[in-house]
């Protein structure tokens, strides 16, 4: 199964990539299935379950699936007008479709169900087109699994993987694990990346490859500049308020002024990475890098590298994200990139090990030194639970992408200094991953019914 970097890379709007930007794509596949003699007096009924229901309004799930039903998608809404959208749909009631239109009242036909999850993911959604007279002429459940991602009840049941089919497309390097993709480098001659670039232009639209690279390296930028100059407090009502601007200006203000300390290098890293994700809490536009909840990780260390690195040339950008995409891909296909489903080791510790890699290899690392890398990253978040607090994509979450990022520029360190071998691989780390995921109770798999989400008081 290969995953391309379109499909880890992913623009769209936050605050999350499984409870936002998956219930608007889940939403946008059940509306184009609506009949279009589909009668005028038939509703729309959607319920949540698992995750989605435990977090879903504290993600915009709601607002999510509202939009996704009147046909947008997270790649073109301007998060603008999305206040105006919602509030047309509520004064209107109704949902337009290819024949006419359906009734569709949220308060009332939209459930967070806080019952028993789906049987096949944490994140379930069902959704219903009823007649006249409450009979189903219409019915689905989807999943969203984490990124972005979504498969369909039926999909899920042939157990079938998001991405393309190898058996569709003659890669030259289909890796499924780390070792054969160190087995397949080093008979090739290879480099990580360039292992990537060659599977990616095998597939459909591979000519455009560098394009695509291009274009999600300056959303991520457009990302981070937003962030950089937004201030105030972001909505929910915990009452947290935008750091990124201040600490910001902080340190260019000492830059200027040569009152640079060592330490002020992570002080940068932590910026960036924190503008990101203030800007996804706020619900801007933002690339799953592999999830929006950890999006902050992977263009802070690009921006740190090009930035602070001497020798960094801007064509880095390239190889930094092929070499990210080729191990994301890896730990999705093998675990899970689902804070509902393994926990925040899942979308922070693989970010990290994505970051640390891609910095890895375009600071010379070998492809050894670069699966080392990603190991050291990945490991040192193993166990780590998803407990937002209010249900938000704020507390812990910006600040672990801050540390994240760190986190990665460390591994990718240790990984330089040594010759590539090491005690754990990845995919034995990996593996770890997705057995602890497994054993780890629901209280702390984004559902904020543990951890820091319940040791906060209101005073």
């Amino acid at each position: 199964m290969f995953l391309g970097v379109t499909d880890i890379f992913k623009i769209g709007i936050g605050p999350s990539s499984s409870h936002t930007t998956g219930p608007m794509v889940a939403a946008g596949r059940f509306a184009a299935q609506i009949p279009a003699d589909a009668p005028a007096e038939a509703r729309l009924s959607v319920r949540l379950y698992g995750s989605l229901a435990f977090t879903g309004i504290g993600h915009g799930s709601d607002r999510a699936i509202i939009l996704g039903l009147m046909g947008e998608t997270p790649e073109a809404i301007e998060p603008g007008r999305i206040d105006g959208m919602i509030a047309a749909q509520a004064r209107d009631g109704r949902i337009a479709h290819a024949g006419g239109a359906v009734r569709f009242c949220p308060q009332e036909d939209l459930v967070f169900d806080k019952g028993p999850a789906l049987p096949g993911h944490s994140n379930g959604m069902r959704f219903q087109l009823l007649g006249p007279s409450g009979e189903a002429l219409l019915d689905e459940v989807y999943y969203s699994i984490g990124g972005g991602f979504v498969l369909s009840a039926a999909e899920m049941a042939e157990r079938q993987s998001p991405g393309v089919d190898v058996s569709d497309v003659n890669f030259p390097y289909p890796f499924a694990s780390a070792n054969e993709m160190l087995a397949m480098g080093k008979a090739s001659g290879l480099s990580i990346a360039g292992m990537k670039r060659a599977n990616e232009c095998a597939r459909p639209g591979g000519e455009r490859l560098d394009a695509h690279l291009d274009a999600i390296w300056a959303a991520m930028q457009a990302c981070m500049a937003r962030g950089l100059e937004q201030h105030g407090e972001l909505g929910g009502g915990l009452g947290v308020r935008r750091r990124a601007r201040g600490i910001y200006r902080d340190l260019v203000r000492e830059r200027r002024n040569n009152a640079c300390l060592p330490h002020h290098v992570m002080d940068w890293l932590s910026v960036f990475a924190l503008a990101v994700n203030e800007e996804n809490a706020a619900g801007g536009r933002v690339v799953t890098a592999p999830t929006n909840g950890a999006a902050g990780i992977i263009p802070a260390v690009l921006r740190y590298y090009l930035e602070l690195c001497s020798g960094a040339r801007p064509e880095d950008a390239r190889e930094f994200l092929l070499t990210a995409a080729a191990i994301g891909g890896l730990i999705k296909h093998n675990a899970s990139i689902s804070g509902a489903e393994v926990g925040c080791q899942g979308e922070v510790g693989s970010a990290s090990a994505m970051a640390a890699a891609g910095l890895c290899a375009v600071m010379g690392g070998s492809n050894e030194q670069i699966e080392n890398a990603a190991e050291i990253a990945l490991e040192h978040h193993l166990g780590m639970t998803c407990d937002p607090i209010g249900g938000l994509v704020q507390v812990p979450c910006i600040e672990r992408n801050a540390l994240g990022a760190v986190k990665a520029v460390t591994a990718m360190g240790l990984a330089l200094k040594g010759s590539g071998t090491h005690y754990v691989s990845l995919d034995r780390c990996v593996e770890t991953m997705r057995q602890t995921g497994r054993d780890m109770s629901d209280k702390y798999k984004e559902t904020s019914l543990g951890g820091l989400a319940v040791s906060v008081v209101d005073c």
